[in-house]
Order: C-alpha cells, then sequence, then structure tokens
C-alpha cells in the first residue's frame, strides 16, 4: 500500500482521551499498515489561542492527504467565542454529506423489530444551518424570518451516495423529505433521489414524507435501510437511529466529499457522541466508536490490505463485547484502556491467522 497520511485532529477532554485509544488500534504494530500521522490541536484553548486559525490549517490538511480522524471538540456557548469547529471543517474539504449507521451491539438490547443496520446520508452544509435569520415588529406582532437553501450539487451527492451506501449495505434507500409541502425546496432532493433511482434500478427504493419516515422506522421488521436526508431531517434522524439499537456507542460518523464524478475524495471520520466531561481521566468511558472511526477510515483506502485491517477492527471490537469485555455503559466492568487493549489483542490475532491464509 502507498501510504497514506492521515491528518489527526486532536480535541477535548473524553474526546481527546478516546481518540488517543482509536489511535493506538491504528498503530502500524497492530494492523501492519505504515500510516503518516498529521497532528493538529483542535482543543478549545487552542482555537482560542488562534482565532480558529488552527482549523483552517486541519481543514487545508485533510483536503490534500484525503483523510482525517478528529476527536470530539467544546462548542462554547458564549456568542462571539470561537465556535464549533465543525462548520469550518466542513466547508475546508468541501464536504457534502455526513453519513452514521446504526447497529445492534451485542448484549445491548435494540428496540423490537431492529436487527439489520441502519444508514442516515444527510447534507454536510446548508439547510437549517448557517441560515440567515432575523425579527420584524414588537410585542405580540413581532415577526421571526429565516432565509434557508439547498443546491442541487449537494442534493445529488446524498442522493448518488445513497444509493452507493444502499449496494454495499445490500439494503433498501427509504424516506426522504417533505417534498408534497414543499414540491420547490425540499423537492428538489426527491428529484435527485429519483433520478438516482432511475440509474439504480437494481437497488430497492421506497420514498417515504420524513413523517412517515419516523412513523415507518418504529415498525421496522429488521430489513437494512438507508435514509437520504436533509441537514436538520438528518440529523434529528441520526439521534433516533442510533438510539432505537439501544446506545451510540457502536456507531462512527464519517463527513464526505466527492469528486465530480461522487468518487469519495476526502473523508473525516469521528464519533457521534461529545466530550463526556464527567468521564474526563476516569478510564471508564467506552471508546468503541471512536475505533470504529478509525475502522471507517481506512475502508476508504481502496487497497486490500487496509480492507482487511477495517474487517480486523470491526469484527474484533465486536467480538470483544460477545465475549464480555464491556465498559460501564454497556453493562460491563472493562476500563477504557483494558477495552482497547483486548481489541488490539483481537486485531493482531486476525491479522496474523488470515496472512497465513492468503
Amino acid at each position: 500500500m502507498n501510504k497514506k497520511t492521515v491528518v489527526v485532529m486532536e480535541g477535548d477532554q473524553t474526546g481527546q482521551e478516546l481518540l488517543e485509544e482509536s489511535l493506538r488500534v491504528l498503530d502500524p504494530s497492530v494492523i501492519g499498515l505504515d500510516i503518516e500521522l498529521k497532528r493538529f490541536d483542535l482543543s478549545l484553548e487552542n482555537r482560542r489561542a488562534t482565532q480558529n486559525q488552527v482549523v483552517h490549517e486541519a481543514a487545508a490538511a485533510m483536503k490534500e492527504s484525503g483523510f482525517g480522524i478528529k476527536a470530539a471538540t467544546i462548542t462554547p456557548e458564549t456568542p462571539g467565542d470561537v465556535g464549533s469547529p465543525n462548520a469550518i471543517l466542513r466547508k475546508g474539504i468541501d464536504g457534502t454529506v455526513i453519513i452514521r449507521t446504526g447497529r445492534r451491539i451485542p448484549g445491548v438490547n435494540p428496540l423490537p423489530g431492529i436487527h439489520a443496520p441502519i444508514s442516515v446520508v444527510r447534507m454536510a452544509v446548508d439547510d437549517a444551518y448557517g441560515a440567515k435569520e432575523w425579527r420584524e415588529g414588537e410585542g405580540l406582532d413581532e415577526i421571526a424570518y429565516r432565509t434557508e437553501k439547498i443546491t442541487r450539487r449537494v442534493c445529488r451527492g446524498v442522493a448518488e451516495f445513497s444509493f452507493i451506501q444502499a449496494r454495499k449495505m445490500r439494503a433498501k434507500v427509504f424516506g426522504g423529505p417533505k417534498y408534497t409541502v414543499s414540491p420547490v425546496y425540499e423537492g428538489m432532493l426527491k428529484e435527485e433521489m429519483d433520478r438516482a433511482a432511475a440509474k439504480n434500478k437494481d437497488i430497492r427504493y421506497e420514498p417515504q414524507l420524513i413523517d412517515a419516515t419516523y412513523a415507518l422506522l418504529l415498525n421496522s421488521f429488521g430489513e437494512p435501510l438507508v435514509i437520504p436526508a436533509l441537514n436538520r431531517d438528518g440529523d434529528c434522524l441520526s439521534d433516533l437511529v442510533l438510539q432505537m439499537f439501544g446506545s451510540i456507542a457502536g456507531s462512527e460518523s464519517l463527513l464526505i466529499s466527492f469528486d465530480d464524478e461522487y468518487n469519495p475524495q476526502t473523508v473525516m471520520a469521528e464519533a457521534p457522541h461529545g466530550t463526556a466531561p464527567s468521564l474526563f481521566g476516569k478510564n471508564v468511558a467506552n471508546p468503541m466508536a471512536m475505533i470504529l472511526a478509525g475502522a471507517a477510515l481506512l475502508s476508504f483506502f481502496h487497497d486490500e490490505e487496509a480492507e482487511r485491517a477495517s474487517r480486523a477492527i470491526y469484527e474484533s471490537t465486536l467480538e470483544a463485547i460477545v465475549e464480555g469485555f464491556r465498559t460501564a455503559d454497556l453493562g460491563g466492568a472493562a476500563g477504557t484502556r483494558e477495552f482497547t487493549d483486548e481489541v488490539i489483542r483481537r486485531v493482531k490475532t486476525k491479522i496474523e491467522v488470515w496472512s497465513t491464509l492468503a
């Protein structure tokens, strides 16, 4: 494999601790791949010290290398502070979609009927986030306004990648926007979903309005699904879907930009959870989502060795859970490092055995 450079974006509190656990699994001595790590300190302290310049630098480096892995970071609530780095990173790499996949975690009870994985593919930009807002008038006559936008390019990226993901998962493309109420705005995404479906007739396609999507998800019969969504719809859907599986611990989050043919060009992996300040320094947090984020990133290297390492990490993580190595949030007693140690042991064993069978 040609040596890949992965941009590592350090974060805050427990987020940084779990990033380091993920990097332990990605060490060349574990997975057998020589990966160069280029680190950027995106902690709140350094973002303030650099006035977010470090975030712009990380985005530029990630766009150049094509790969990044990010720790959870603190978003200050004070107006005029540095804010969240996520918007800068998404803009910096021309991020188009965010994908999060809910999956069964052994020993964790999902909602009844939930068996197969469900991926939510949402817009990474535009829609309700970043919209212009203002108010006019006074008292009870005061009116609040908001101007939102979406682009056909982003809609097409969401639709195209949804069918790519569905083929990979052997899933059905399901759901969609409220295109009956909003045929011009939300209808644009529906048009692109229909367009992609016409090109991918081998993929099952069942468009639904967003409200029906929520309702039907709760009556799921275990079929794998991929749900394309607007930015805010997808944000809400992701939270629901991950919790349907009993915990967000078993999911990674991917931010992806595309080339002109809608092939992934830049991929940033992270966990869907936050910095968990109450767990900081206690060696009790669950590193599973960050470990899976690293595994997911490897799957975009387009290399046989990297694919093998990615599979080994996914399997080892879930097998460790099956055999009782669980952190407290999953009802176990394993510490953060202890869980990672067990995953590393299993990854090494798998890769060594598989290499003898090649």
